[in-house]
């Protein structure tokens, strides 16, 4: 197993572009003045050892030590044991809807930016409960499959966005039927699954879904993102609004959160409903039902020991540096030699 263990300086390396773009605007405005007041037989004989390829050759070895440096701040480590640790907790999978209609801002900053916050909230919940996640709209795949590693679930949450899925609707049958299939029939865990959604455009099969987790014994709650007055859709050309949905006959599309439809799916399973708002997103009553649910021990796989492996970046780094020192701006006669042998 592999992983950083601080792995937001890794955000360093774009510096490296940064480095190599200047370094071409810099060289162009250097020969530019040169020429301005002298002729290229003039520069030459007032600077026979200057060097054009040294100040790449530097450069390459600069950005080479950089990276390495960034790499061994950022501490790689690897696992070098596994063991199987007991858990108690339940099986959770959110099945959230990421269709146009969440981009609707009725909620801040959006239906579905309030949708991701709420999971972040229930992130800081959990204590040993697995959790998955599928995202739907007209179709539905698995974003995140079940597991107990809540870095790589948050990292997997802060990627969703509507243009996943081009397919639009609301297919929320299809969606509770993947949620039923993503989890483990081996386990003997209790198991529940979260819906997010306004509920806006939704098909029927989502009745013939929902009595299939209640026979399999899988709680749905639900949490519905928007308002009954409904906002417009919003239309954005390079992170830009640049006007709103309209329908054929060119009407602004209002987009309403169906509270009615949420509210009967979830109590087709005992589940709970809950209508989010800026202040509150329910989720905190949602996981308090979670709580309730009977917990059963079961045995999760996981690297216990990290060793830090930051030292073979670093030296390669100082070596990389000190290359980089020594080589001089000027011509140099075994510089010469080298690629007069190598011609």
């Amino acid at each position: 197993m592999f992983r950083f263990e601080h792995p937001y300086y890794l955000y360093l390396l774009a510096i490296i572009p940064v480095l190599i773009i200047g370094q071409v605007l810099y060289e162009n405005w250097r020969r530019k003045r040169l020429d301005a007041y002298l002729n290229p037989e003039l520069q030459d004989q007032l600077m026979p050892n200057k060097s054009g390829a040294k100040v790449w050759v530097k450069l390459f070895f600069y950005c080479l030590a950089f990276t390495s440096l960034v790499v061994g701040i950022a501490n790689p480590q690897s696992g070098s044991k596994m063991e199987e640790v007991k858990r108690q907790g339940v099986d959770i999978m959110v099945a959230l809807d990421i269709s146009n209609s969440m981009l609707a801002e009725d909620l801040y900053p959006n239906r579905l930016g309030r949708a991701k916050r709420s999971i972040q909230e229930l992130f800081t919940y959990l204590k040993s409960d697995r959790i998955g996640i599928v995202v739907f709209a007209g179709e539905s795949f698995v974003q995140l499959p079940i597991t107990t590693d809540y870095s790589a679930a948050k990292l997997f949450l802060n990627s969703i966005e509507t243009e996943l899925i081009a397919t639009q609707g609301t297919d929320i049958g299809s969606a509770i039927n993947l949620c039923l299939k993503s989890f483990d029939p081996e386990s003997p865990t209790s198991k529940t699954i979260i819906l997010i959604s306004d509920g806006e455009n939704h098909e029927e099969e989502a009745d013939a879904a929902m009595q299939a987790a209640k026979d399999q014994g899988v709680v749905v709650h639900s949490i519905g993102m928007g308002s009954i007055d409904g906002a417009p859709i919003p239309v954005y050309s390079r992170g830009n609004r640049i006007g709103f949905r309209t329908n054929q006959e060119g009407n602004t599309v209002v987009s309403k959160l169906n509270e009615e439809m949420l509210n009967a799916l979830a109590q087709k399973t005992g589940g709970m409903f809950v209508r989010a708002s800026n202040a509150q997103s329910g989720m905190a009553y949602i996981f308090d039902e979670v709580e309730k649910m009977e917990k059963v021990d079961f045995g999760s796989k996981i690297y216990t020991d990290y060793e830090d492996r930051f030292q073979y970046f670093l030296f390669p780094a100082l070596i990389l540096l000190i290359i980089e020192l020594i080589i001089p701006n000027t011509r140099s006669r075994w510089w010469e030699k080298l690629f007069a042998s190598q011609e």
